[in-house]
């Protein structure tokens, strides 16, 4: 996959629409640094689309691509699939086709947020380790049982690299610098970005530590929440959980209530119904079944809790969640209404 002085690194990268620009930049600025301290364009890059045009980003920009159709006889040394919003929607048997003809010409694939996705569907992924961003694994892990869902910021499985998106985007694409021109430049780009840190494979999207912020939450509490994470469907109940870790209900209920400002039954509640609402707008699952797969024995008492926390029922939400936020017909939840 390397390059020389006067053969360019070709990149494609297909966006569809409501793809995530911000993780797509980060992405694309490394190897624009690259280019400016090299003094050399050392890395070219086109973004794409299905049918071409003006494209609507997750954030309500709008970015000019190049159509599909006028790449299949590139020969790029990494296509890149970029996608936010409802990647279902997006997929195409041109794409299949374009990403399976790349791959053979000896492009690496990667793919960026619910890229992967799109990689999948394109029956790339079987047998592989992916990532997503943590709110679609559990999407993921449902809609494709042989692929291997991983909870990295980035994984590399062969030819084939996933990231969760956003800002790790940039680790990527320093990780692909690296190997193509070397640690000096790739270090020198990382620098010229501001970027202190390159995190690459087995580093969690949720790693221990402080918070952004800098503050800490104690190991107790995050002990706790590990435990709920790893029983949403056949749940924990508190005193359980105390128990597991020699903490009393009363010590637990005031460690929550400080460092996570809820109740350790409300937080357990939420991330329950988090990972339903994955599941309720990004699978065709029976609620039913989504309702058992969150911990929750009746499905009335599942939707009633549903409707609570994200201002309607799961089947609307179904329908109206996979519609970008700024284009839904009802207002971002507000509790105070919910119990007038």
């Amino acid at each position: 996959m390397s390059t020389d002085e006067n053969t360019p690194f070709r990149i494609l990268v297909l966006a569809t629409p409501y793809f995530n620009l911000a993780a797509t930049a980060g992405f694309l600025d490394p190897f624009r640094a690259a280019n400016y301290l090299t003094g050399r364009a050392r890395f070219r890059w086109d973004i794409l689309s299905s049918d071409g045009g003006p494209l609507t980003t997750s954030n309500g920009a709008r970015i000019d691509t190049t159509p599909l159709a006028a790449h299949l006889d590139d020969r790029p040394q990494l296509v890149l699939v970029s996608s936010s919003w409802t990647p279902e929607n997006h997929h195409s048997r041109a794409i299949t086709m374009a990403l399976h003809s790349w791959q053979r010409h000896g492009a690496q694939l990667a793919a960026l947020d619910t890229g992967a996705f799109i990689l999948a569907r394109s029956g790339l992924l079987s047998g592989r380790a992916a990532t997503v961003h943590y709110e679609h694994l559990d999407a993921l892990s449902e809609l494709f049982p042989d692929i291997r869902p991983s909870e990295d910021l980035i994984t590399v499985d062969g030819n084939i690299m996933t990231c969760c998106g956003g800002l790790a985007a940039a680790d990527m694409a320093l990780m692909v610098l690296g190997k193509e021109l070397g640690e000096n430049l790739a270090n020198a780009a990382a620098r010229y970005l501001f970027h202190p840190l390159v995190r690459g494979p087995g580093i969690s999207q949720n790693p221990p530590g402080p918070e952004p912020f800098g503050r800490t939450t104690p190991q107790i509490v995050r002990d706790a929440i590990a435990l709920m994470e790893s029983h949403l469907e056949a749940t924990l109940n508190i005193p359980a959980i105390c128990a597991r870790l020699g903490i009393s209900q009363r010590q637990l209920g005031r460690l929550f209530r400080q460092h996570v400002h809820k109740s350790p039954v409300q937080y357990y509640r939420d991330i329950r119904l988090d990972r339903a609402r994955g599941l309720v707008t990004q699978t065709e699952m029976k609620l039913s079944e989504i309702a058992v797969a969150s911990g929750f024995a009746s499905q009335v008492h599942f939707s009633r809790a549903y409707s609570a926390r994200f201002g309607l029922p799961p089947l609307r939400d179904r329908t109206e969640g996979r519609v970008p936020f700024e284009f839904r017909a009802w207002p971002m939840h507000d509790p105070a209404t919910a119990r007038r």
